[in-house]
């Protein structure tokens, strides 16, 4: 275990929790959902968490999502998508997020499907959460999707998030998004205090990356498409986690700008990944920058087999399996990498233990 030394003691701390919890225990099995066709829970059984209430001095909340309102200027917005390949890593997430935030109750959740029939699921998983399920229809970016280096990265759900703008509500002026392969050991009212000053998105940057790979030969050698980043200061940043200033969105109309290089891309192919690059050409360069600590990202290792990774040096808000290894697939294969325990924390797949 010649890696453990070179974690933080945050991380140190977390393993122990790992270890010592009950959850890893031999215990009597934990509720789980199961249900027809119809609920997808008959596919995914999950146990039910715990109701959150961490902190004294919260102001208290309705119970039931459908008894606030979703415009109170006092509520934490987070959005996530939910899929059948995904779901299980989704609802680690908001079991994370509700774990560590010292006001759970003022948090609400926005989830973008393909499947309304996850609705159910989430509601039994967990009871008191505060949430809207909004329905993206795939026709939407069929036509604009352009082969990739993973077939996964070509899912119109990944695409979702160029539509949160038009999707939520018009008074929501703020949203957090966040992908589904993640967990968050750490409040998140502080990243949603992020100031962005006059950027619309804020995102870890990572400036000290090789920004060209992202982007093919032909993009470079053609003025009219590299002469985009002319008088920008382009960094790569991971579009897993952002805050976005929707007001700003519908103003600038960036959902318009990231279609349009779609279309460039289909119609001659200017990079290889999926959703990330539109992002990068609209705002690398335009990105207010958010503490590294907030996107521990690339924890799912490349696409060579069994490879793991560690974490960067530095605080840990924020554990991002990005890349082609899930924590939960490993798990279940008795290959783990040693921070996949730290998602197994928060795991209620009802087959898991």
């Amino acid at each position: 275990m010649r890696w453990i030394p070179r974690f933080t003691a945050l991380f140190s701390f977390a393993i122990a929790i790992v270890l010592l919890s009950p959850s890893f225990q031999s215990s009597p099995p934990a509720e789980a959902i199961r249900s027809s066709s119809s609920h997808p829970g008959d596919r995914f059984p999950f146990r039910r968490a715990p109701a959150f209430r961490n902190a004294g001095g919260c102001r208290p909340r309705p119970a039931s999502a459908g008894e606030i309102g979703i415009c109170d200027p006092s509520l934490v917005h987070v959005a996530i998508t939910l899929d059948g390949e995904y779901l299980r890593g989704s609802v680690a997430a908001v079991h994370s997020i509700l774990e560590n935030a010292r006001c759970p109750e003022d948090i609400f959740f926005h989830f973008l499907v393909s499947d309304t029939g996850l609705e159910a699921l989430v509601r039994f998983a967990f009871p008191q959460l505060k949430f809207k399920v909004y329905y993206f229809d795939p026709e939407v970016v069929r036509d604009l999707i352009s082969t990739s280096v993973r077939q996964a990265l070509e899912q119109p759900l990944n695409y979702a998030r160029n539509y949160l703008a038009d999707l939520l509500e018009p008074c929501l002026s703020r949203v957090i998004y966040l992908d589904s392969d993640l967990v968050v050991v750490d409040d998140i009212h502080k990243l949603w205090s992020t100031s962005l000053g006059s950027r619309t998105i804020g995102a870890p940057e990572y400036c000290h990356a090789n920004f060209t790979k992202y982007f093919t030969a032909r993009f470079w050698s053609d003025d009219r498409f590299s002469g985009t980043f002319a008088g920008r200061r382009p960094c790569y940043f991971n579009t897993g986690v952002m805050v976005i200033d929707l007001a700003r969105w519908r103003r600038f109309e960036y959902t318009k700008r990231i279609e349009r290089w779609m279309e460039v891309q289909k119609s001659g192919r200017i990079y290889e990944l999926g959703s990330l690059p539109p992002f990068l050409l609209v705002f690398a360069g335009h990105v207010a920058p958010i503490e590294h600590r907030w996107n521990q990202h690339g924890l799912g290792g490349d696409n060579v087999r069994g490879s793991c990774r560690d974490l960067h040096p530095g605080p840990v808000s924020l554990l991002h399996w990005s890349g082609s290894g899930k924590p939960w697939l490993r798990l279940d294969s008795r290959r783990p990498c040693p921070l996949d325990a730290l998602w197994a924390r928060f795991d209620l797949y009802g087959h898991s233990r």
